[in-house]
């Protein structure tokens, strides 16, 4: 077993709940853990599993995820595409992950969708949104909101679950917090204007989570500070 992972998964999982509480919000609530595992070998995954707190695993690209995916049974837990989804991986996407996390357009929504109808399936999606203004950052902008959220929710192979983001690379915790509030006040429009629960706010990653959480996130990303620094090839 690799004590690293455990040892790194349980003290994320203490700050997660204490950032919670700080936040005043009930000990009841869920914050779900995605474990970023893109540039992980399968074996640090497999101990990352161990560890019951752990709900999903993100992945960034389809043709990393494909070549682990033949590593895990069917009772693996859950894997969401984090990553920017081009429109020609589309297909392979949805036979690999459970979840697409970022939809950032109505001409990949409607790729997936028509796709999925082919597969015979309802794929669970959330829309990422760039909440930094940042130009290296994927997610549409906020003025293309309503129209990809009112798009979205006519496809019928379809399911919004809510939105993600990514805060802005900055250590002024105020342009990080001003960027994970309007996720939570967007989120807050488009529930009013569409009757939906949206309860997911996928926010919040190894440098940032806790600002994310007093923020409203109810799932963060965890890659680093979990498996420890990348080493890219």
């Amino acid at each position: 077993m690799n004590n690293n992972i455990i040892n790194a998964a349980e003290e994320i999982f203490t700050r997660i709940n204490n950032a919670r509480d700080k936040a005043g919000r009930s000990d009841l609530e869920k914050i779900f853990f995605t474990a970023v595992s893109k540039t992980r070998n399968v074996d640090e995954m497999h101990e990352a599993e161990k560890f019951m707190h752990i709900d999903y695993f993100g992945e960034n690209r389809v043709q990393e995820a494909e070549s682990k995916n033949a590593s895990f049974g069917e009772k693996r837990i859950p894997w969401r595409l984090i990553g920017h989804l081009q429109a020609n991986k589309a297909r392979k996407a949805l036979e690999i992950f459970d979840y697409i996390d970022s939809l950032d357009s109505i001409e990949l929504a409607n790729r997936l969708n028509r796709i999925a109808g082919e597969m015979n399936k309802k794929v669970k999606v959330l829309i990422e949104i760039n909440t930094s203004g940042e130009e290296s950052k994927s997610g549409i902008s906020r003025q293309n909101f309503n129209e990809l959220v009112d798009n979205v929710i006519e496809l019928e192979n379809l399911g919004l679950e809510g939105f993600m983001t990514v805060g802005p690379l900055t250590e002024d915790k105020y342009a990080v917090r001003r960027a994970f509030a309007e996720l939570r006040e967007l989120a807050e429009h488009a529930r009013e204007i569409t009757g939906l629960e949206l309860p997911v706010l996928s926010m919040g990653m190894s440098s940032d989570f806790e600002l994310a959480i007093l923020e409203g996130s109810t799932m963060v990303r965890i890659g680093s500070l979990l498996f420890g620094p990348r080493v890219y090839k």
